[in-house]
């Protein structure tokens, strides 16, 4: 996990704010917003609350409200409250009350509950795939360093067709994940608990086929 406290501390020995995507954070991991110790955090609910896409929270103290502008300016602005930076035109209600079904769904499992059982799903297909030569994991399998989410790549294989390979014969949906410098040429993959341990182990049966075959042409 990112060393969030340990970030802020440094920057405000230094008079500087911070300001934390909590994106793949929130519901996904537990944690307590006070003690991350950051000015702002912001997270999307679609991800790890598995609400509609389209929505998203963000946190400002009380005393900072005044001072950060809206991106869009509202009708009626009152400076020191919150919902100044809501006013964003014409929204799908239904979205909105979505949420609250979600929040109750993820409250039925429990945070605790569910970070275990992604960590689970994760490591069931990531221990499958570590022993196998020419695959390089670029995310800690750590359980203190990650949780539901993990990005490999395949030595000499192109991870881009790759993800498209796993989509249209597979119906599988990964994330392809290439940094400019080439340090990492690789594919994303995240679970959720929506998954079952057959459609994992058959994931994982599939790249080890892949693997061991060297490529993922027709068969």
């Amino acid at each position: 996990m990112a060393p969030i406290r340990r970030i802020s501390d440094m920057a405000h020995a230094k008079g500087i704010e911070v300001l934390v995507d909590g994106a793949h954070g929130f519901m996904h991991i537990p944690f307590k917003l006070a003690d991350l110790g950051c000015d702002y955090y912001t997270a999307s609910l679609h991800k790890w609350l598995m609400a509609p896409p389209g929505n998203g929270f963000v946190r400002i103290p009380k005393d900072r409200i005044p001072k950060v502008w809206p991106l869009t300016p509202p009708w009626t602005d009152e400076p020191t409250n919150i919902r100044r930076y809501e006013d964003v035109g014409t929204r799908t209600p239904a979205n909105r009350v979505a949420i609250a079904e979600a929040i109750t769904f993820n409250e039925g499992i429990g945070i605790e509950r569910k970070s275990a059982r992604l960590r689970y799903l994760k490591e069931r297909w990531a221990n499958r795939l570590r022993p196998l030569p020419r695959v390089r994991f670029y995310s800690s399998l750590d359980p203190a360093e990650s949780c539901g989410i993990a990005t490999f790549g395949v030595e000499g294989m192109d991870m881009a067709k790759l993800t498209e390979h796993l989509l249209d014969k597979w119906g599988i949906i990964v994330s392809p994940i290439k940094h400019p410098d080439g340090l990492i040429d690789g594919i994303r993959i995240a679970v959720n608990v929506s998954l079952s341990v057959r459609e994992i182990d058959m994931f994982a049966d599939v790249m080890e086929a892949i693997v061991k075959k060297g490529s993922f042409g027709a068969s």
